[in-house]
């Protein structure tokens, strides 16, 4: 039977994000980098290609580290599935370094399983709610500069169009997909195609 292996799962959000710091601890934990999958992506939906990849090659009784729970899911749902599919259909024990409550090589029998799970549980819908609440927040904000007369929206996104040319070049030659660019450039679908749109208004070039 093969050795059970060390597995390090690191998600952030945006391309700008650093992840420098969670590979140095999951270096310092001892896993190999061959087992370090990073995901940089900042979709809705969980077609994250490195966690997949990490998901097909877990074996019951390896060990998954997570810096926090968030990185499983973007909000309770999806947390909460991720940790039954890790830990009752692969039968693999995960590890949140930032909650030591949330290590299942210690949740022995029915009791401590229960447990956790009712913990990630509890955790991932207050997360959530915390979330939500912020959102709420920041309408009520909006809401009130606007009756001011103050609120000036977003700032626009700044897209590098030297790297933007280069990389649309690729999708244009067939090389790679408009899918593959938004992750290399770090753009949401919206703002990618508004870019497109407007290169290819300008012939092929930026006013």
């Amino acid at each position: 039977m093969a050795e059970n292996i060390k597995v390090g799962y690191i998600r952030v959000s945006s391309k700008d994000q650093n992840e420098a710091r969670q590979v140095e601890k999951m270096k310092e934990l001892g896993i190999d980098e061959r087992y370090i999958f990073i995901d940089k992506e900042s979709g809705k939906d969980f077609e994250r290609e490195q966690y997949k990849t990490m998901y097909n090659l877990l074996r019951e009784g390896d060990v998954v580290y997570i810096t926090s729970l968030d990185r499983l899911g973007r909000n309770y749902k999806e947390t909460a599935e991720q940790w039954e599919k890790i830990t009752k259909e692969k039968k693999a024990h995960i590890v949140v370094l930032d909650m030591d409550i949330l290590d299942t090589r210690g949740a022995e029998g029915l009791t401590g399983t229960f447990v956790t799970d009712l913990v990630v549980r509890i955790l991932s819908y207050v997360a959530e709610k915390e979330r939500e609440n912020i959102r709420m927040r920041q309408m009520e904000g909006i809401a009130l500069a606007k009756a001011r007369g103050v609120y000036k929206g977003r700032k626009p996104i700044e897209i590098d169009k030297q790297a933007f040319e280069a990389v649309y070049a690729e999708v244009v030659r067939g090389d790679r997909t408009n899918k593959s660019a938004m992750r290399k450039l770090g753009l949401k679908p919206n703002t990618y195609y508004k870019a497109v749109k407007e290169y290819k208004t300008k012939t092929g070039r930026w006013a």
